[in-house]
């Protein structure tokens, strides 16, 4: 199984320039992508055993990740 990091641009590739946008001029957005980025490359550690963790660990930064990207994409309705 190859393990793909799930970044911005491309859950969001329509939206490249208003993430931009945002994160230049939202310290809300600024701070919501930089939490995801960073628990989304601790998932991509441990999926390719960088960083080995326990399921339960794994599954709650899921959640986070997840409950984030919603955040996230309240900002283009």
């Amino acid at each position: 199984m190859t393990h793909v990091p799930h970044e911005l641009a491309e859950e969001f590739p329509d939206k490249k320039d208003q993430i931009h946008s945002l994160n230049e001029n939202d310290a809300h957005f600024s701070k919501l992508t930089d939490e995801y980025h960073t628990i989304n490359r601790e998932i991509h550690r441990i999926e390719t055993s960088v960083s080995p963790a326990d399921d339960g660990y794994e599954k709650q930064l899921r959640r986070q990740r997840m409950a984030i990207k919603d955040q996230i994409n309240s900002y283009f309705k």
